[in-house]
């Protein structure tokens, strides 16, 4: 089966100050970059730990939405100062209403040959990150007293297992318990916390980076026969950050058919 077509945007997001980890390249978090300012968002503040790649995605979008709707920043979201300098750039824009956390490390080993270092690297960056960031998304939120969205990348590793994942399966289970715990914390705030769990989107780096027979396994175990495309998922994460979802709390939403 093949993909849709793209989804014009209908301003879900218009007048919000959205701000995205791991926001450029060419994967789920620069969609969600494209797909928050095709909804309307005033403005969208996004980060990445590659300089250069963020350059280039903000020349891009700028061009097409505005230079006044766009801004990018080196974020390594294991630094805590470097986490706040980030939301420091949408407090200039008018204070963060809607944060992605979308800043994530995978990686394959097994639990008999991995090590303290690649374990600790990627629950640092998938999880620990994850929460840095919503931490301080959310105290400024609650300082500012009008409420907002949280929107967390899981996946369906942390529901499923999957050989040579144990750190990252560990890391996604963790996002999605941090979800449900951060959002009865943040609930009297007016803050609403949900998480995304995609399977398999596709894009350039990924296709790089993981074998065709892996691909080709992933691909067999989905519903539709094919991988999502990342514009996919982005609409899921918009459709929570919005108002259409207002009602809807520590929630994790499957964006594939291997939920079980």
């Amino acid at each position: 089966m093949t993909a849709p077509e793209y989804v014009p945007g209908h301003d879900l997001l218009a007048g919000k100050v959205v701000a995205v980890t791991a926001g450029a390249g060419a994967g789920i978090g620069a969609s969600v970059v494209r797909r928050a300012l095709e909804e309307g968002a005033r403005a969208v503040v996004f980060s990445d730990t590659h300089a250069r790649r963020l350059a280039e995605a903000e020349e891009t979008l700028a061009a097409e939405f505005g230079a006044d709707r766009v801004r990018q920043l080196v974020c390594d979201v294991t630094d805590e100062s470097q986490v706040q300098r980030f939301l420091d750039a949408a407090d200039e824009l008018g204070g963060v209403d809607v944060l992605v956390n979308n800043a994530g490390l995978g990686g394959t080993a097994s639990v008999l040959d991995m090590t303290d270092e690649q374990w600790s690297r990627v629950l640092d960056i998938t999880l620990t990150g994850t929460f840095r960031c919503i931490r301080a998304a959310g105290q400024r939120m609650v300082a500012a007293g009008k409420g907002g969205v949280i929107v967390n990348n899981a996946s369906v590793i942390g529901w499923r297992a999957q050989e040579g994942q144990a750190h990252y399966a560990a890391a996604k289970a963790g996002v999605m318990a941090l979800t449900r715990s951060a959002a009865m914390d943040l609930a009297p705030h007016g803050i609403r916390v949900n998480a995304v769990s995609p399977s398999l989107a596709m894009h350039p780096f990924l296709a790089k980076v993981t074998s065709d027979e892996l691909l080709e396994e992933l691909t067999s175990r989905e519903a539709f026969k094919r991988a999502a495309e990342p514009w996919e998922v982005a609409n899921v994460m918009v459709f929570l950050a919005s108002d259409y979802s207002s009602y809807l709390t520590g929630e994790v939403v499957s964006v594939s058919s291997q939920h079980a």
